[in-house]
């Protein structure tokens, strides 16, 4: 589909901000108006849909926020707990408890960049989860995936959107949920997921097809930080 209004613009009504296009409130997929709790997060999406080049292909790539918003709108409220858990079951197996056994280069890369994430979620949260060498799988305490489940459900529907993509993304819980509380910069949380990545290119060089799938991670974090941060203290379930 090309691009087929001229104008956007931001108004209140039906409980937020309406997202419009020439004049008419945006509509989601499945044909609810697209209404988020904070102006400034309107504004931004209305944004993304004003800098569309005239009579190009709409794109989702041009519309992360969008697409967030839309998610969360239409598809969380009804599968909520079922959101919940594919995000929380990620602490099962969280990227940041896996570490390698070699090079020592990396080993102490790893423990700089990741342990003190964990360490942050075990006093945020009361979550302390085990760390293990190698590729053998660890069972972590219930106390602690109970706790950051319960951390994952305090956030609203459109949160839960990002915080869902954001934790698939990265592989990581902690992560993302270090990103919602602002304890973690977007360029930051990119490094953390993609560490023996990023470890491997330096030492090897890079190619093509890897740059591309760095800069489409990079963007989707982004998004997530930039959409949560939009949110403020509405992410949070009242």
């Amino acid at each position: 589909m090309k691009r087929f209004y001229k104008d956007t613009a931001v108004d209140a009504g039906d409980g937020g901000f309406r997202v419009l296009l020439d004049g008419k409130p945006m509509r989601t997929p499945a044909k609810a108006v697209l209404v988020v709790p904070v102006e400034a997060l309107a504004q931004s999406i209305a944004a993304e849909w004003r800098d569309v080049p005239e009579k190009a292909e709409l794109n989702v790539s041009h519309l992360p926020l969008t697409r967030l918003a839309t998610t969360g709108i239409d598809r969380v409220p009804g599968q909520r707990a079922r959101v919940i858990d594919d995000t929380a079951k990620y602490a099962g197996s969280d990227l940041l408890c896996y570490r390698a056994s070699a090079p020592e280069s990396l080993v102490r890369l790893q423990t700089a960049t990741w342990q003190p994430l964990l360490e942050w979620a075990a006093a945020r949260y009361g979550s302390e989860l085990a760390v293990v060498t190698g590729t053998a799988f660890v069972t972590q305490p219930h106390k602690a995936l109970a706790a950051l489940r319960n951390a994952v459900a305090t956030h609203d529907d459109l949160a839960l959107s990002a915080l869902y993509n954001l934790t698939h993304i990265t592989g990581s819980v902690v992560i993302a949920l270090a990103i919602a509380e602002r304890h973690l910069a977007a360029d930051d949380a990119f490094a953390a997921a993609q560490l023996d990545e990023l470890y491997q290119l330096e030492r090897w060089g890079s190619d093509p097809t890897a740059t591309q799938r760095h800069e489409n991670i990079r963007r989707d974090i982004d998004a997530g930080a930039r959409f949560l941060s939009l949110l403020g203290d509405a992410r949070l379930r009242g």
